[in-house]
């Protein structure tokens, strides 16, 4: 793997690197969705702010998990350059773009909507991140032909493991182009709004849920890592939401 690429005396993680790029990439298809839906809102701006908010939420996220740890020696492992929570992440973002989607005067559910192909497309492109610097989020032991080691990692391991990230990155893209495809067609006919983004809450949450079994996570609760419970969670509000947008439109 290749953690860091050294250019000169300079030496740039892959991993913030591709998260920097991922960014760029929701940022350029979240302005083409509000584009084709004549909403007036500059999605580059959004992403940035919202970028930011979703690594500082991912990184509290993680320390807190472990409160003792954390408040024993807080600045060092605030300012590290590993752990990070996907959740914590996705709620930092995701706060911050409702608060942005609010400034624009946009209308909720649509923006929601809008966001989602986005975010399915930037997480999968931040897993490539996971993947090249070797960060511990691959999976448990496997005898699999496409098993791969780590062995010059961040988190190194000589075993061949399941090559989680990029099953994500594969998952997530094809999420993000089924929501990108029903977008299309909600413009020819009309959707409920929030529906895309019901949706996009069960997939993410479903997929999530079943990487997680071949990881190498702690269980939290009923033997369900931390993620796993975020995923039920992310299920039943999208499940709840999707109700609710069809009976809206139903009535």
């Amino acid at each position: 793997m290749i953690p860091y690429l050294h250019i000169g005396p300079l030496q740039i993680p892959t991993f913030g690197l591709m998260v920097a790029l991922a960014l760029i990439t929701a940022a350029y298809v979240l302005q083409a969705d509000f584009e084709r839906r004549g909403l007036n809102a500059d999605a580059f701006t959004m992403i940035t702010v919202a970028g930011l908010a979703g690594i500082l939420g991912a990184k509290l996220y993680h320390l807190l998990e472990s409160p003792a740890e954390f408040f024993a020696n807080p600045l060092p492992l605030f300012f590290t350059r590993f752990g990070f929570a996907w959740f914590g992440g996705f709620l930092g973002g995701f706060g911050a773009m409702l608060l942005m989607g609010w400034r624009a005067r946009l209308r909720p559910w649509e923006f929601l909507d809008a966001c989602s192909p986005a975010a399915s497309i930037g997480y999968a492109i931040g897993r490539i991140g996971c993947f090249l610097s070797g960060d511990g989020d691959y999976g448990k032991p496997t005898s699999l032909p496409w098993g791969m080691s780590f062995p010059n990692g961040v988190v190194p391991t000589t075993e061949r493991v399941h090559p989680t990230p990029l099953y994500e990155f594969v998952v997530w893209c094809l999420i993000g182009w089924l929501l990108w495809r029903l977008g299309a067609k909600a413009l020819k006919k009309p959707r409920a709004m929030g529906e895309i983004f019901s949706l996009y809450l069960i997939l993410t949450g479903v997929a999530r849920f079943l990487v997680e079994i071949i990881r190498i996570n702690p269980p939290l609760i009923w033997g369900m890592s931390n993620a796993q419970v975020a995923s039920v969670f992310s299920v039943a509000v999208g499940a709840m939401l999707l109700w609710r947008a069809q009976q809206a439109q139903a009535s």
